[in-house]
């Protein structure tokens, strides 16, 4: 295997740390060694908010005939981890996976990683991330693969809706205003989401379901507004169905009373 640093993460940019792992855009295998069944975060996209540090774990299996020595992953974002824009380390001292052994060929291992706003993330790595993996038998077989596994990383969304007048007369007109806003995690807040198309839904008293009743978009600013006319007693919602950048989202609703 061809070694060299591998990488830590400044910022949103990479640089190098004192790791060394085998250096490769491509995969290689040498012998029998096997990587497989690997799972991040539960298997759900990572959603981030705008300024807290959240901790995943990943999780995969080796598999050797002559018994498991290490195993290593690193996130990335990017084409591939040398042209990686960020990513993360493992948590461990010294950035390999916590393995356990399930028999004389085979070890479940796992790592925690830190996925921090301002840190490793900034907007423009929102999307797809990617799992680089190695592995070792303890007869010096070993296989690295560049894409272990693809996933998700994303924008925390928010919602809301407000219908007025409240309440109102049957026939009069219902104005439904509201907001999508997603974390910006350059600046440490949250901003708007513009030009999203965003559902304008409405389930009747007594219903047990949402309809649609129309498809608007937010403004530059995330801004929501639509009107529609009274009709019945009922709920408000909107509904973001979401985008690879930022997770799907539904305002809590608001209750109208007709009268």
């Amino acid at each position: 295997m061809r070694m060299r640093a591998t990488l830590g993460v400044v910022t949103g940019a990479l640089a190098l740390s004192a790791f060394a792992v085998p250096a490769a855009q491509a995969d290689e295998v040498h012998g029998d060694t096997a990587i497989s069944n690997v799972v991040v975060n539960g298997g759900k996209p990572v959603v981030v908010g705008a300024t807290a540090k959240k901790t995943i774990t990943v999780s995969f299996t080796v598999k050797d005939a002559s018994g498991v020595d290490w195993a290593q992953a690193i996130l990335y974002h990017g084409a591939n981890i040398d042209a990686a824009d960020s990513g993360a380390v493992a948590n461990s001292s010294d950035g390999r996976a916590t393995c356990t052994v399930v028999n004389a060929t085979t070890k479940t291992c796992k790592s925690t990683f830190d996925m921090k706003p301002a840190y490793n993330l900034i907007n423009s790595v929102a999307g797809g991330w990617k799992v680089w993996a190695v592995a070792t038998g303890k007869d010096a077989d070993y296989v690295q693969k560049d894409n272990a596994k693809s996933f998700q990383v994303q924008r925390l969304s928010k919602l809301t809706v407000n219908a007025a007048p409240e309440p109102v007369k049957k026939g009069k007109t219902i104005t439904v205003t509201g907001a999508l806003t997603r974390a910006n995690w350059d600046a440490a807040k949250y901003s708007g989401y513009g030009t999203q198309s965003v559902k304008l839904q409405f389930k009747k008293k007594g219903a047990s379901a949402y309809t649609t009743v129309k498809t608007i978009k937010t403004s530059t600013t995330g801004a929501l507004k639509t009107t529609v006319t009274a009709s019945v007693d009922g709920t408000f919602r909107y509904s973001f169905a979401g985008t690879s950048t930022t997770p799907a989202v539904n305002a809590t609703g608001d209750y109208v009373d007709v009268q």
